[in-house]
């Protein structure tokens, strides 16, 4: 019997606090799990506040093998490994990128390169420029 006396998630986007503050969760993680185990890439397509950003952190707890989040859930039956892979998150929204340099400076930044915060413009690459 589902409790509907739990909290609504409302505006909560990741997946551990969602499971770690007992708020109503409407299990799919037997989809995430056949996606997955397929070789098949997926274009996610979803309108705007649709739950793109849940699926990403439940992706990422499931890649980091965050067993303990899954527990009760239908993924919890299916999995039997739990195994731990790099996880490698950068969020978009976070910041405007004006141009391609800025992008590369954030993917730089967040790749441990930098102890700083990104700078707008570096090394004055042309924007053709490959990144690696």
């Amino acid at each position: 019997m589902i409790d509907l006396n739990r909290k609504l998630p409302i505006g909560i986007q990741t997946f551990e606090k969602i499971r770690k503050g007992n708020y109503l969760y409407v299990d799919k993680t037997a989809l995430v799990g056949k996606m997955v185990s397929t070789s098949i890439p997926y274009f996610l397509s979803r309108p705007r506040r649709f739950g793109k950003s849940l699926l990403i952190s439940t992706f990422e707890a499931y890649f980091l093998g965050r067993k303990d989040l899954f527990e009760g859930l239908a993924i919890s039956q299916m999995e039997v490994d739990w195994q731990v892979y790099p996880v490698f998150h950068i969020d978009l929204n976070a910041r405007k990128y004006d141009s391609p340099a800025d992008l590369i400076a954030m993917l730089i930044w967040k790749n441990g390169k930098q102890s700083t915060e990104p700078k707008s413009k570096i090394d004055n690459r042309k924007n053709d420029s490959p990144i690696l």
